[in-house]
């Protein structure tokens, strides 16, 4: 079983969920939305948006595949280019951090490592672009897909709550480590995932 992660491009942003490929929760502010969503074309506020945050700051999403289907993604920028972020009640993200807006796994893919694959290559990407932090808001009710990302799996992967709250704590990845594990990180990814051969995996490490 192959596994793949590329950056998210204009290119591939069909091979998002129909659902998320036309979703704007993030990238518009809550008024901005509903109107994008009674134009009937969402889909065309979410193509620019990427457009745009591509070209004015850089990768701000990956998606995973698996034997070359898409298996999930992750989409992160700024908090400037999200303003959604503000209205949730433990904002603002901290300055130093990038938003961890949302991530998804497709079901039949769930439970096979891939939700840790894209936070550590999310991590990867952004400890070479010199940012100290991750942070997202994560939802302690969490029962079925949605745009805010379960605080259960935020924890799982490493993240520290920094504003707690009954329903959307903020919490924080700190990526200052990130350089200390950089070189074990690679064998271990590949342990855990399993794409390593097996002639490497009988090599001394």
């Amino acid at each position: 079983m192959s596994r793949r992660l590329v950056n998210i491009t204009l290119d591939n942003l069909e091979d998002l969920p129909r659902r998320c490929r036309r979703c704007v929760f993030w990238e518009l502010d809550p008024m901005s939305g509903e109107r994008a969503v009674d134009s009937g074309d969402p889909g065309l506020e979410k193509e620019a948006w990427i457009s745009a945050t591509l070209l004015e700051w850089g990768s701000c999403g990956k998606i995973v595949y698996v034997d070359g289907v898409p298996a999930g993604f992750v989409l992160y920028s700024p908090p400037l280019y999200s303003p959604r972020s503000v209205a949730f009640p433990t904002s603002p993200v901290s300055a130093d951090a990038v938003l961890l807006m949302t991530a998804h796994i497709i079901p039949e893919f769930s439970g096979g490592g891939l939700g840790r694959m894209l936070i550590q290559g999310v991590a990867k990407d952004l400890t070479r672009r010199g940012v100290k932090a991750i942070e997202a808001f994560g939802d302690l009710k969490w029962e079925e897909p949605s745009c805010v990302v379960p605080a259960e799996y935020l924890l799982s992967v490493g993240f520290k709550t920094v504003r707690p709250h009954l329903r959307f704590p903020r919490l924080r990845l700190e990526l200052k480590s990130a350089v200390s594990w950089r070189e074990d990180v690679e064998v271990a990814l590949e342990r855990l995932l399993g794409s390593m051969s097996p002639e490497r995996a009988l090599r001394p490490v």
